[in-house]
């Protein structure tokens, strides 16, 4: 709220070139919201898909988080006016193979009753089908 109070009086000021800096920085910091909503949501699309194919089942719970975590990761990512994206396939990639090993951590202590550890969990699982399979997901 301050930064638009700010931005308020550089415009009332006629300061255009201290606004338009301003505008640029709010921009970069909505952004870096949505990226840090979209690698929370992706983590925990991650965690329910890494135990699926682990355990070599679903239960709705997972189910139901799954179509839960893509909608809020598509919701974030939508540009509302232009209909556009803030993350394209390879931006949203990224993220997930930035939070993978945060999420099989958080699925080690969930799959199996937690019987095994990450690296125990990653050998029963193909990293890049889990990532690819997510991206298919959220792009559906």
């Amino acid at each position: 709220m301050e930064e638009l109070l700010e931005l308020r009086q550089f415009l009332e000021q006629g300061k255009i070139h201290e606004a338009l800096l301003l505008v640029d920085e709010l921009e970069e910091m909505s952004l870096s919201d949505k990226i840090n909503k979209i690698d929370s949501y992706g983590v925990i699309l991650l965690i329910h898909l890494i135990k699926q194919k682990a355990e070599k089942r679903s239960t709705r719970s997972w189910d139901v988080s799954i179509e839960n975590t893509v909608r809020e990761i598509n919701k974030i990512n939508k540009r509302r006016k232009s209909g556009d994206y803030y993350l394209n396939q390879t931006e949203l990639m990224d993220i997930l193979q930035q939070g993978y090993q945060v999420a099989l951590k958080r699925a080690a202590l969930e799959a199996f009753e937690g019987r095994y550890e990450a690296q125990e969990l990653a050998a029963m699982v193909d990293q890049e089908e889990i990532l690819t399979q997510a991206l298919e997901f959220i792009q559906q």
